[in-house]
């Protein structure tokens, strides 16, 4: 039987949407977050740019990990990520917009202990790419194939995931971010 129209039809969940602040830091062939903008997989934002709903913002620096308490967030407003090089995150509070969460209402949070495959920093704990921490925090918010698709064609794609899966679906599991960072300890010993 067809729907009269009045008949609100089932809301498809699809992946939350990606955007990225480019800080112009890396070269540009090597820089992941260039190429996922130019194959039409985030949006670039400015970098003052306030999203409204406001995205979750992935920042290496935040004290609380990214959790399934996220997803709602993550649905509406999307992750942001900045492109940026380690070089120069390796100063803390150097994050582009870190230490601005209360001013801001945004959710700044980081990503939960993972292994870097790409080949910059491979083998590196939490020194991952624009395209794997995008990756990696769709598949903590539980869109693992969102996850797989945007990695797919860079570098190490499918070796971030298979090295990565048992930390991916301890985290993706944690319902809150307590239960991330047992999982933490768990997997990498005390953090």
């Amino acid at each position: 039987m067809r729907s009269s129209g009045n008949t609100p039809s089932p809301r498809r969940e699809t992946a939350p949407r990606l955007w990225i602040v480019l800080a112009g830091e890396d070269h540009p062939k090597a820089c992941t977050g260039r190429r996922l903008l130019r194959w039409g997989r985030a949006v670039r934002v400015p970098r003052e740019s306030g999203r409204s709903p406001p995205p979750v913002v992935l920042d290496p620096y935040a004290p609380t990990p990214l959790s399934a308490a996220d997803r709602r967030t993550a649905a509406r407003g999307g992750l942001l990520a900045v492109d940026c090089s380690w070089n120069r995150l390796s100063v803390r509070g150097a994050f582009p917009g870190s230490g601005r969460a209360h001013r801001t209402g945004l959710r700044y949070r980081r990503l939960p202990l993972l292994v870097a495959t790409n080949p910059q920093h491979y083998g590196r704990v939490a020194q991952l790419n624009t395209v794997e921490a995008l990756c990696a925090a769709l598949y903590v918010l539980g869109e693992i194939e969102a996850a797989a698709d945007l990695i797919s064609g860079f570098a190490g794609a499918g070796e971030f995931l298979e090295v990565n899966r048992e930390r991916l679906e301890r985290y993706r599991l944690a319902l809150r971010p307590a239960e991330v960072v047992s999982a933490e300890r768990l997997l990498f010993g005390s953090t």
